[in-house]
Order: C-alpha cells, then structure tokens, then sequence
C-alpha cells in the first residue's frame, strides 16, 4: 500500500545508488568521461529517473563529492571521539587532524583519487559558487573545528599563535592532501630496495607538528 513515507523512502534509495554508483565510476575515471547515462545504467535506472532528482552534471559531481567527505568525517569523528574532546591539549587535537590523513591514505584511496579528478573538473568546468556552496559548506565545518583549537592554543599555548590561523590551516590542509592524494594514486618515487609510504607520510606530519607546537 502506497504511503508518503513509503514513497519518500524510496526515492532516499535511488539518491543513494545515484551517488554511490557516481562515486564508484568517478573515482576509477576522469569524471570528463563519464556520463550520467552511465551512471543512471550502473544504478540500474533510467536517465530520466536521474534527473529527477539532479538537474546538471555539475550538481550531482558536487553531491557525490559532498556526501563522500561528510561520511569520512562521520567515520573518523566515531573512530577517534577525543579528538573532539574540550578538555584535549591544542596540540594534541592538532597531531589527531594531521591523523586523519593518513587515515584517508590506509582506507580511503578512493576518495583522494575522486578529489584529485574532482579538483580538475571543477576548475575545468567552471563550477560556479551556487553550485559548490554544499561542498564548501561541508569544507566550513571542518574549518570551525580548526578554529576551536586555535582558540585553545591561544588558551594553553601547546600550539603556536604566532602564526595566523588561516595560514596554519592552508599550509596544513594543502601539504599533507597534496601528500596523501600522491602516494595514494602512486605519483611519487619509489626505489628499488626500501619504501615505506606510510613512514614517509608519518614524517611529514611530525615536521608539521614540530613547526606549529611550542617547545
């Protein structure tokens, strides 16, 4: 028997498998070369279903791109609860942040191979600011809660407030993506006898750690 809630928790469902199918192709292909067409067939649906519930290309990308990140951060925040804890050291809530990038390089190679195509097709595309704000939305929350530890740096001074909040921010978020995303689709060298990306990748964070921690 047809209900509203039967009805609306249908077509939760076909969101779902819109997304997660987009997900599926975009982060194995250069975005540019897929199709909502194929998408729509992956899901097991018709274009017309599709669209329905997604009017552009450029929206649905950016939906993909939204729900793929909250969901990373869902999972990490539920994996590590005290990195969230008031009562945590500035510095300590920092070392866990720089943390979860090697968590994204150990489980979630696909999603640093989807941001690297999504980066390019977001500049190539023109993405305009209307269509990113739920993705720079999602990237906010992640900003306030860089904030809240710079406010507690400023209060136990076991991080440096020295340096400007945004530019701790920026050069953080920018060198250890930029790392993960290139050990994680193998842009990077490796010898002959000794490699341990994860090592390397561990350094990186404590020379970050270094730079921004009071001695």
């Amino acid at each position: 028997m047809w209900s509203k809630a039967k009805d609306a928790e249908l077509m939760a469902i076909k969101r779902k498998d819109f997304l997660e199918k987009g997900f599926e192709l975009f982060s194995t292909k250069n975005i540019d070369t897929v199709t909502l067409t194929q998408v729509a067939e992956a899901a097991g649906y018709g274009i017309a279903t599709l669209y329905r519930y997604f009017k552009t290309k450029q929206d649905f990308v950016v939906e993909v791109a939204t729900r793929k990140w909250e969901q990373f951060q869902e999972e990490y925040k539920e994996s590590m609860p005290q990195a969230d804890n008031g009562e945590m050291a500035a510095a300590e809530r920092f070392a866990f942040y720089l943390e979860s990038f090697l968590e994204l390089y150990r489980k979630h190679s696909d999603l640093l191979r989807f941001n690297q195509f999504f980066n390019v097709y977001v500049r190539d595309e023109h993405v305009d600011a209307g269509t990113l704000q739920p993705y720079r939305d999602m990237i906010a929350n992640l900003r306030e809660r860089f904030h809240a530890m710079y406010l507690k740096a400023a209060q136990d001074k076991t991080l440096r407030t020295d340096v400007p909040e945004e530019e701790m921010f920026s050069t953080s978020l920018h060198l250890m993506l930029a790392a993960v995303t290139r050990y994680a689709v193998g842009l990077v060298y490796i010898p002959e006898n000794v490699f341990d990306a994860e090592k390397e990748l561990k350094a990186l964070k404590e020379m970050l750690l270094d730079r921004y921690r009071v001695h």
